[in-house]
C-alpha cells in the first residue's frame, strides 16, 4: 500500500482540493496529513486521516521577526523529516501555502518525490520559490505556467468534491417561488466586505422577485437578519454543489477553489476579488474567467454596491424582464464557464501520484 503525506493548511482553497485527492485514493493508499494547529484542517481531517500538526508561518516581516520565522521553518522541516520516517512516507502531495515549504524541503532531504498543486492563476510565493524542487507542479489554471520558468508543469485543473460531478436536487430549505435564484458566497471564512456590499442592494432584488441564498461565513458582523420569504441567510452550507447547479447567478470571491466549482457547475458569476489577497492573486483568477466571458468582475470599494447592482441587472435582466430584454447573458456566461471547466482534475492528479510511485 503506497504511503502518502498530504501537506495542506489554512483556507478551504487549500484543504478541500487535498481532501478530494485523499478521498479518491483512500481505499488503496495509506494517507497521513500535515497541518497547522487551530486552522480549518483541525476540524476536517483528524477523524478521517492520521493528522500531524507543526508550527510554521510565512516569512513576512523584517529583521529579528523574519529570522525567528526562518528558525521556525528549520525546526518545522526537521519535524516533517521525523514524520516521514515514522509514517514511512513514499511521496508528498501539497496544495501550496506556507506549510508546503517545510514539506518540500524535507522531501528534498529524504529524496522523495513531491507533487505540488498550484490552483491560482498567479502562483503563490512558495510555489514560485520551491516549485523547481518538486517532481511536478500541477496547475489549476494554464496561465500560471508563465510565472513558473524552470518548473516541470502540467495543467490538471483543481480537484472538486465528487458531488459537483453528479446531478443534485435543490435543497428543501431554498425558497420555491418562480424567480431567478441568486447565490451569494464569500468562501470558507466568509467575506464581510462582500456581505456589506450586497446587503445595501438586497431589498431591490427581493422586490424584483429574486430568490436569494446568502452564505455569510462565520465572521459576518450583522446579527439582525432581514426576514423575507424569498431570502435565506446561513453561515455555512454543505449543499454548495446543489446550490451552484441550480443557481441562475452566483456572486463570489475569486478564490481558485470557488472558481473551479463555479466552472464545473456552469454557473454564471459576478466575481468580487478579495482586495487584500496576497499578490492580488484573486484578481488574476477573476481576469482569467472574464477573458472567457464566464464572469463579470466588480471591485470592492466605497461605490461598489452600485456597480454590483448594475451587473446583476445586466445579467438577470432577461429573467426578470423577458418582455423587454432579449440579451441572454446567462447562456453566454454558462458557455464560458464550461469552456474553462476541467472535470477530471482528481483523476489526473491521482495518476501523477501513481506514476511517481512507480518511478
Amino acid at each position: 500500500m503506497p504511503r502518502l503525506l498530504i501537506a495542506a493548511s489554512g483556507t478551504g482553497g487549500h484543504i478541500f482540493p487535498a481532501l478530494s485527492i485523499a478521498d479518491s485514493l483512500n481505499t488503496d493508499w495509506h494517507v497521513s496529513w500535515l497541518g497547522v494547529p487551530d486552522r480549518l484542517e483541525t476540524n476536517l481531517v483528524p477523524s478521517r486521516y492520521s493528522f500531524f500538526a507543526i508550527h510554521v508561518r510565512g516569512l513576512e516581516g523584517k529583521g529579528f521577526r523574519k529570522l525567528l520565522k526562518l528558525l521556525k521553518l528549520v525546526f518545522a522541516t526537521r519535524k516533517v523529516i521525523e514524520i516521514i520516517n515514522l509514517e514511512k512516507v513514499q511521496i508528498i502531495f501539497t496544495t501550496g501555502g506556507y506549510i508546503a515549504a517545510p514539506a518540500i524541503l524535507a522531501a528534498c532531504f529524504c529524496r522523495l518525490p513531491v507533487i505540488l498543486h498550484e490552483s491560482n492563476a498567479f502562483p503563490g510565493r512558495v510555489t514560485r520559490l520551491l516549485g523547481r524542487f518538486c517532481s511536478i507542479v500541477a496547475l489549476g489554471l494554464p496561465n500560471a505556467r508563465q510565472t513558473l520558468k524552470g518548473c516541470q508543469t502540467l495543467v490538471t485543473g483543481t480537484p472538486v468534491r465528487s458531488e459537483f460531478l453528479l446531478s443534485q436536487k435543490l435543497p428543501d430549505w431554498v425558497p420555491r417561488s418562480q424567480g431567478p435564484l441568486l447565490v451569494v458566497m464569500g468562501g470558507s471564512q466568509g467575506a464581510c466586505g462582500l456581505n456589506l456590499m450586497f446587503r445595501k442592494i438586497l431589498p431591490v432584488f427581493l422586490d424584483a422577485g429574486c430568490r436569494i441564498v446568502h452564505l455569510t461565513g462565520s465572521n459576518d458582523e450583522v446579527k439582525d437578519v432581514m426576514k423575507h420569504p424569498n431570502l435565506v441567510e446561513k453561515v455555512f452550507s454543505n449543499d454548495i454543489p446543489s446550490l451552484l447547479q441550480h443557481a441562475d447567478l452566483a456572486i463570489s470571491r475569486a478564490g481558485a477553489g470557488a472558481l473551479s466549482e463555479l466552472a464545473i457547475s456552469g454557473t454564471p458569476a459576478i466575481l468580487v476579488p478579495y482586495p487584500y489577497a496576497t499578490d492580488n492573486h484573486q484578481d488574476a483568477n477573476a481576469a482569467y474567467a472574464a477573458e472567457y466571458g464566464a464572469a463579470i468582475i466588480v471591485q470592492q470599494n466605497l461605490e461598489s454596491s452600485l456597480a454590483l447592482e448594475e451587473a446583476i441587472w445586466r445579467i438577470l435582466g432577461s429573467k426578470l424582464f423577458p418582455e423587454r430584454i432579449t440579451d441572454d447573458f446567462l447562456f453566454e456566461m454558462n458557455q464560458g464557464m464550461k469552456r474553462i471547466a476541467i472535470s477530471n482534475a482528481n483523476k489526473k492528479i491521482c495518476e501523477l501520484l501513481r506514476e511517481q510511485i512507480k518511478k
